[in-house]
Order: structure tokens, then sequence, then C-alpha cells
């Protein structure tokens, strides 16, 4: 059985550790923002719960049991209806993958009070210019600046976040984004170390829905630096699914589809001082936010939307375009009907456009 054992918050250290255990493996799972009062209330308190709840879907994956057991936790109705969808279309594709069937998983919890239903009515998605103070998820890529200069563009107080491994930092974030000129606000993730070991435990592996996760660690530093709203950049297709499967949809980005975003929504709605969330490019498609990130010159030296840019090991990861990857073929044509010839070969200046390459057409 996989079980949550608790989080705690150390509020002078800014350190989020949330602790879980599968069969008698213990696991931890920390996320580190800068300390300070802002942790100390209520609302963090919330958020930090939040993180806690849907961190553990990455160990939960390393045996899928048949049951997760909750402890002591008490989650309303809503909050368990969530986690089980969270779960059921969060790994869909890694249970295709694995051979596995969880429709029969089940979720042991505590009711808060004997009160079984929570959560206010949720409202609707503001959009930018709203008077909003947001806090955009920034990873460097076209969507997300198209997204941080649209809501600039509205006279908004804009922050970037960003999160990565605690110390670590990637060029093909930190260059766009300084570019930006926005403050960042910083959160460092650190798994459990257990997981990069999956092949020599055992464990089963897979795709988690990790943006869910990264959206909750969005919702609690936004919570404790007090911004009010989550602005993602997940656009239209990722509500699309992938697959068919036993009569079940599988979507590889379901915690950027829509479906995630109004049962997320409708979760913080139900707790009182959590900011609000929204994708600002949720009914636009690929080909719309390539040809705005044409128009936004002064990112196209800075960008790189390449797969090997993000490498774990530092000793692989490159400080340019490879050139032959999927991401890197996707945003070159992505962006030709958009840019010139010259301006292409500008942006993937050292190995030379993706798509001029015969095998890779």
């Amino acid at each position: 059985m996989f079980t949550y054992e608790g989080f705690a918050v150390d509020a002078e250290r800014g350190l989020l550790t949330c602790h879980y255990s599968l069969d008698g493996r213990e696991f931890a799972e920390r996320v580190t923002l800068a300390p300070g009062p802002g942790w100390e209330t209520p609302a963090a308190r919330g958020a930090a719960r939040i993180v806690y709840l849907l961190a553990g879907v990455s160990y939960y994956k390393t045996a899928a049991p048949p049951a997760v057991d909750l402890a002591d936790a008490a989650l309303s109705e809503r909050e368990v209806e969530f986690l089980r969808e969270f779960y059921l279309s969060g790994l869909g594709e890694y249970a295709y993958r694995n051979h596995l069937d969880l429709s029969g998983l089940s979720f042991r919890a505590a009711p808060p009070g004997g009160v079984t239903r929570t959560g206010a009515p949720v409202p609707a998605a503001p959009g930018p210019g709203a008077g909003l103070r947001p806090l955009v998820p920034f990873g460097g890529g076209i969507d997300s600046i198209v997204t941080v200069e649209g809501v600039r563009g509205r006279g908004e107080d804009v922050a970037l976040f960003v999160v990565n491994r605690p110390g670590d930092r990637f060029e093909a974030i930190e260059r766009p984004a300084a570019v930006s000129g926005l403050p960042v606000i910083r959160a460092g993730r650190e798994i459990d170390p257990q997981l990069l070991r999956s092949a020599e435990l055992g464990f089963l592996n897979g795709h988690v829905p990790v943006t869910g996760i990264i959206s909750a660690i969005a919702v609690l530093a936004a919570t404790v630096h007090g911004r009010d709203t989550v602005v993602m950049s997940n656009e239209w297709s990722s509500s699309v699914p992938t697959l068919e499967h036993g009569g079940r949809q599988v979507n590889h980005q379901w915690s950027k589809s829509d479906a995630f975003e109004r049962l997320f929504r409708e979760l913080l709605a139900g707790q009182p001082g959590l900011p609000d969330y929204f994708s600002a490019l949720r009914d636009r498609t690929e080909l719309w936010v390539g040809e705005r990130f044409a128009g936004l010159t002064q990112y196209h030296g800075t960008f790189r939307s390449c797969n090997r840019a993000f490498h774990i090991d530092t000793g692989k990861r490159l400080g340019h375009w490879c050139g032959r990857c999927d991401k890197c073929c996707f945003i070159d044509l992505i962006l030709a009907p958009f840019m010139s010839p010259g301006q292409l070969r500008d942006v993937f200046a050292v190995e030379g456009e993706p798509l001029l390459q015969p095998e890779l057409r």
C-alpha cells in the first residue's frame, strides 16, 4: 500500500518536506522557497498541503499498488475526487505503457470533521488585464515568452516563476528570462534520490503529471510571495488525447489540459486565500503562438527549446541547439510560416536549421 505519511513546513528555512511510504520503503520530497513570514499564513499551509497531495504521484508510480492511504489527512469528498482523477488521468500514459489497469484504485482518507463536501463556487477565469499581480511559470520556450509579453503588455505587475533542482540553473531559461527584465521567483524541487535509481531498485517507470505538481508549487510560491494569480501557458492542443485505450482517453499532456485546469481551479477555490489559476493560451493554437513569437525579435537569439538544453547530466547539456531532436524539428516547423529562412538560420546558428537536413524531414 502507498501511504501519505505527512508534511512539515519550516518557515525559517523556507522548506516544505513531504513524506510518503510504500511497503516499508520511505520517500521524502523537498521544496524550497525564500524564507519569511509568508510561509506562516493559513493560506500558505493550505497551498503546501496541495503540493504534498499532488507530489505523491511520483512515488506511488514506483509500484502502483491498488490502494492509497492518506492516513490522518482529512480530505473532503471533492478533494478525494480530484486526487483520484489526478492519478487516473495523469498516469494514463504510464498505465498504458506498463500494461496496468488503475481503474480500481481506491483512496482512504478521513473526512474533515464529518463534512463530506467543501468548496466555493469557481469564478470565471479572469484573463490577463484584470488588475492582477500574476506569477508566470517560465520555461524559456515560445509559449511562456508569448504569455509573459501578453500579460506585461496590459500593465500588470508580473513576476516569473522558475523551479529547478536546488542549485541548478538552465541557460536556456535564464537567458530569455534576463531579456524579459522581470523579477524571478525561484523554487527548488528535490525529488527523493531513490527515484533516480529506478532500474536498480526495480521500480516501474513512466510519465507522471509533472505540470500538475509544478502548478501546485507555483501556487505555493504565489501565496508565500503575495501574488494573486498563477498564469500558465498551456495552449489548446494540450487538451487533445494522445490515444484511446480500454475505453479511456490517454493524454500525455493531461496536466496541461483544460480538464485539469478546471478541476485544479475548483480545488483552489475551496480554500480561502489561495491565488487563482488559469492558462492565458487556453483557446490559442500552436500556430497562433508561433506567429506571435515571430514578432518578439528580442528573444530570437536567446531562447532554446531543445531537449539537449535540459539534460539532467550537466556534462551532456548543450549550450546550443542540437538541431536534430524532436523539439528542434518542431520549433523549426512551427516558426517557418512566420520567419524568413535567414531568421531561422540565425536561430539555429550552430548546427543549422533542422528541416534543411533531408533525413529529418
